[in-house]
């Protein structure tokens, strides 16, 4: 399972039986198992919580188009561009990391929306503690200001995107808003929170109200993910 390797050297490998389970160790590589079959080297990780689990953030339609029809094709797209080549034998960070064109915009999305599914927690919006509370206060001057200005760069991100808490070997944290597929990891850092602001994370629910979801998305963050990310980042 060396291809499983996280490439810049911050998340361990998960095994296959614990993928995305209620075991999975944040900070761990999340977006899929690794079967070794011909044809479907990618697998979509089931769902970490029932499909209704994160109401009122989400409806279970939400949910279900989201998980079930958007997320589950990027993964048959992937298999499919894949599927003969060189790519088709390389873990999916690698292709997020060093991809290009259509599969890397596939493997991105795949790997994005699993990290996505594992920052949320149907007994989440607990307020962060310990070296991730610090580190905010030192990098943001605090939660009220850390999350004004996540909610801002989400909310802007011209078109479709993702908008990103991630952090340095250091331990420095940033916020990065970023395009259709893009992802920390091709920059150097290590991504530690995410929110999915393809109007497709939201439509059924939100319409065309981003800044609405993106202000009740801190209602489901699973802080313990992140605290677990922020401390494999600096290992």
């Amino acid at each position: 399972m060396q291809r499983r390797e996280f490439v810049v050297g911050t998340l361990a490998a998960a095994s296959a039986g614990a993928y995305l389970g209620n075991n999975l160790s944040a900070g761990e590589s999340p977006p899929s198992t690794h079967t070794g079959v011909a044809k479907m080297p990618f697998e979509q990780p089931p769902l970490p919580y029932p499909m209704d689990a994160l109401k009122p953030l989400f409806s279970e339609e939400q949910v279900s188009f989201h998980y079930g029809k958007h997320h589950a094709a990027y993964f048959k797209n992937l298999n499919g561009l894949v599927e003969g080549k060189p790519e088709a034998q390389m873990s999916l960070d690698d292709l997020v990391v060093k991809g290009s064109g259509a599969i890397f915009n596939n493997a991105a999305q795949a790997w994005n929306h699993t990290f996505f599914w594992n920052c949320l927690s149907p007994t989440g919006g607990r307020e962060p503690n310990g070296e991730l509370l610090a580190a905010i206060v030192r990098d943001f001057g605090g939660m009220a200001e850390f999350r004004k200005l996540f909610t801002d760069a989400s909310v802007k991100v011209f078109g479709s995107g993702w908008g990103w808490l991630a952090s340095d070997k250091q331990g420095k944290l940033e916020i990065i808003p970023a395009g259709n597929a893009d992802n920390p990891l091709r920059h150097g850092k290590t991504p530690l929170l995410t929110v999915d602001v393809w109007e497709h994370a939201y439509y059924i629910d939100y319409r065309n109200e981003r800044a609405r979801f993106v202000e009740n998305f801190w209602t489901k963050v699973n802080w313990d993910f992140v605290a677990q990310c922020y401390a494999k980042a600096k290992a």
